[in-house]
């Protein structure tokens, strides 16, 4: 991609937030040396053994449904297994409600029973649940279920109470010690504030304001502390450093909306939207992803070879020598590597190249390019960037070193999309975000969809891709 501009970059201005971001320790270098003296192991999550328990147990509660069919011990066995298997591993807060949870527990409770009769129904006919049978059953089973787990959930619930988790907020002073106050009125949340990170103080005395990373490490060990909640949109892109950090050190770093909610949340916390940060350099399912570049980005390269090569041919003939466009582009971890295109454009020098942002006198291209570039065919052998490692098929799109600079000085948290590596697509380019459009707005679905990375979104990002692959944009 060739540009004709620089800075303001494309679409909708920088927003201002109206309060400086905290600058406890500098961005880069000293402030990854941050470490405690005294590691601790992370804490530990709840235990998965009471409400294991608790399942099991409900799920004998309907045994007397069963009376009369044989073998009873195989099928007291069968419904056991049936509900354990079917329980949910989502990430829920540790300590849900229990209205929250009962849809859930009445649907999985309700598939273990069809099983269990349809099974039955099919080994043995003459021994066929009757409906009433599966309907008492499945009654029998929900009411147990609720009872025993919402006495574990009181009992988690009342210990968080007694022993609530210490924690730092990081923000504007004045917003932190809102949201500070806030959950400190709410000691069900099972988190005590002790102390704001901030650059300055604000003049209020509710909580200690630090200012130093010594404070700050202070505070950590003499206080236990095990949770880090960041509270402003710019925390997380300037101090990413301290906060992995912190997160190496044993806390659960969670990010709270206290303003408007600018995304939805599955958890809250004293009523404001929060979501935890997986602040971890290695994701899990990584190794599933790195697994499905290769698989189908090899594929693909086999399989349009000889489209490439009618792209280089024609492209010769029509343009001359130098179909291959290679360019400097900036990947994971904010290492630079080589993008490779079709050459559809010839910058007038390097330096045009590197820095102007949209090809100039696009209309005067000849027609074969002009198609190559608007289809995004030209962007077909960043295949092989994906076979060798230096992209993914999924992933924020990769820009060169000079817009990097430029955008990670105006955007906060535009630093952040380097978490990952770059891709041929992503969650941005399938909601229109390419070419000349909004960086403010690609930042914020690129981490989106790193936040909320899974493989079937991958899967997902490539069909709405390829279904589209024919619509006339620029990248």
């Amino acid at each position: 991609m060739t540009a004709e501009r620089t800075l303001p970059s494309p679409g909708v201005p920088p927003r201002g937030h109206g309060s400086s971001p905290v600058s406890v320790m500098p961005p880069r270098g000293t402030a990854v040396g941050f470490r405690l003296s005294a590691p601790r192991r992370p804490a530990r999550p709840p235990s998965p053994v009471p409400l294991l328990l608790a399942d099991g147990a409900a799920a004998l509660a309907g045994v007397p449904a069963l009376a009369g069919a044989r073998p009873l011990p195989l099928l007291v066995v069968s419904l056991v297994v049936f509900s354990l298997l079917l329980r949910r591993h989502d990430g829920r807060p540790p300590v849900p409600g229990l209205l929250e949870e009962l849809p859930a527990v009445c649907g999985r409770v309700a598939v273990a029973w069809l099983a269990l009769g349809a099974l039955l129904a099919a080994y043995r006919p003459e021994q066929a649940l009757s409906p009433g049978a599966v309907l008492t059953g499945l009654a029998s089973q929900v009411a147990a279920a609720c009872v025993l787990r919402g006495a574990v959930h009181a009992r988690r619930r009342a210990a968080l109470v007694r022993h609530p988790r210490a924690a730092l907020v990081l923000g504007p002073a004045a917003t932190a010690q809102r949201v500070a106050a806030a959950v400190l009125r709410h000691p069900r949340c099972g988190v005590r504030p002790v102390g704001i990170v901030a650059e300055q103080p604000d003049g209020s005395e509710s909580l200690p304001v630090l200012t130093t990373a010594e404070e700050v490490e202070r505070a950590v060990i003499q206080n236990g502390v095990r949770a880090v909640l960041a509270v402003h949109p710019s925390v997380r892109a300037e101090q990413e450093p301290l906060l992995r950090a912190l997160a190496e050190s044993g806390c659960a770093v969670w990010e709270v909306d206290a303003g408007s909610p600018s995304y939805a949340a599955r958890e809250r916390l004293a009523g404001f939207p929060c979501r935890r940060l997986d602040m971890s350099p290695v994701r899990r399912g990584s190794a599933g992803k790195r697994a499905l570049d290769i698989l189908v980005s090899g594929s693909l390269l086999l399989l349009v070879s000889p489209v490439l090569l009618a792209f280089a041919v024609t492209l010769r003939i029509m343009d001359g020598p130098g179909v291959v466009f290679r360019q400097e582009r900036i990947g994971k971890n904010g290492e630079a590597f080589t993008l490779l295109k079709f050459r559809t454009h010839r910058p007038v020098d390097e330096h045009e190249s590197a820095t102007r942002w949209s090809v100039a006198n696009e209309n005067e291209m000849r027609w074969f390019c002009r198609m190559l570039r608007r289809t995004s065919l030209d962007e077909l052998l960043q295949l092989w960037n994906v076979l060798r490692g230096d992209m993914s098929l999924v992933g924020p799109r990769p820009e060169r070193p000079y817009f990097v600079a430029q955008f990670g000085q105006a955007y906060p948290g535009y630093a952040l999309r380097h978490r990952m590596r770059t891709g041929i697509t992503g969650l941005a380019q399938i909601h229109g975000l390419r070419g000349d459009t909004s960086i403010e707005d690609r930042c914020r679905f690129d981490n989106a969809y790193i936040d909320d990375w899974s493989l079937w979104q991958d899967v997902c990002i490539l069909l709405r891709t390829a279904a589209t692959v024919v619509r006339p944009t620029g990248s």
